[in-house]
């Protein structure tokens, strides 16, 4: 009864800020997707929202869920062969101790997760690994934490894969790899310069001097490497169907399990632990989390 006598308009924006803020907050560590679940039931049970719209806007999202479910698929796949932090140890290597060098290869390696395996990966799985490599070669991880946090923003318009919600916000008229490019490539370029010009500004003082330790070198396993060879054939197959003007969830999602079972099966390992391993509720929710997860130990 008193809902009823407030403006719909209100009701509705006072249940979407509650429901963003618990997101934030996590109240009792409920997991996010809780949290927008029941925001969603608040606004079907007070009929601020019809039924069918609902049901409706559900089902014209299918593309972009079988996206990110393959998307994060395989992001979970190349954490658990240790890719990640291969790929972190390998920049750590090539600085040879330098902090701002470091900056410089982190960077460009979330300029290159983000483009080719969206900007979820490089904020769940690249973060973390990021944060774990520093730990142990126990230098100040911030700045490259916060290098990994801008740059998934900063390049998430370099190509329509680059960022899940360029596919919400286009729908079925998400442009062509050519006219996207025309249109967000200069501009994309531009935020990411001034992104990270900013950042160097920022940590000018934190990014003098070496890393206190070079990690050990870190090996890739065969069933690593296949793995990186199954996201350049992902990376092919979603730039084939951008270019053609393809729609890119059903692609993603067989592909990405395609992979995910000729490697795990090849490995002797059981593919519904890549699932379990998922964090689904801060991918479909768009937080991540940075508690890093060690990768699995080859036999």
């Amino acid at each position: 009864m008193f809902l009823g006598l407030l403006p719909a308009p209100f009701v509705t924006w006072t249940i979407a800020a509650s429901t963003v803020a618990a997101m934030f907050v996590r109240p009792r560590r409920i997991p996010e997707a809780i949290w927008a679940c029941l925001g969603a039931g608040l606004l079907l049970a007070f009929h601020l929202l019809p039924f069918p719209e609902a049901l409706g806007a559900v089902t014209k999202g299918y593309d972009v869920y079988l996206f990110l479910t393959g998307m994060m698929v395989l992001a979970e796949l190349a954490r658990r062969e240790g890719v990640f932090d291969w790929l972190a140890g390998i920049a750590m290597r090539a600085a040879a101790g330098s902090r701002s060098r470091l900056f410089a290869l982190i960077y460009l390696l979330g300029i290159v997760v983000t483009t080719v395996l969206s900007n979820d990966a490089t904020a769940v799985v690249l973060t973390p690994a990021v944060y774990a490599v520093m730990k142990r070669a126990k230098g100040d991880p911030l700045p490259y934490l916060f290098a990994c946090a801008f740059i998934a923003n900063a390049a998430s318009f370099v190509l329509p894969i680059s960022n899940p919600a360029n596919l919400v916000m286009f729908g079925n008229n998400l442009p062509p790899l050519l006219p996207w490019l025309r249109i967000f490539l200069l501009t994309t370029g531009a935020a990411i310069l001034a992104t990270y010009l900013t950042m160097r500004l920022l940590f000018r003082r934190t990014l003098q001097g070496k890393v206190p330790n070079v990690v050990e070198d870190l090996r890739l396993s065969t069933s690593g490497k296949l793995t990186v060879l199954g996201v350049i054939a992902i990376a092919g197959v979603l730039l084939f169907c951008s270019a053609t003007g393809k729609s890119l969830g059903v692609p993603t999602c067989i592909t990405a399990v395609a992979i995910t079972l000729f490697i795990t099966l090849w490995d002797r390992q059981a593919p519904l632990a890549v699932g379990r391993g998922v964090s689904w509720s801060a991918g479909f929710s768009g937080r991540s989390s940075t508690r890093p997860k060690p990768p699995r130990q080859a036999d």
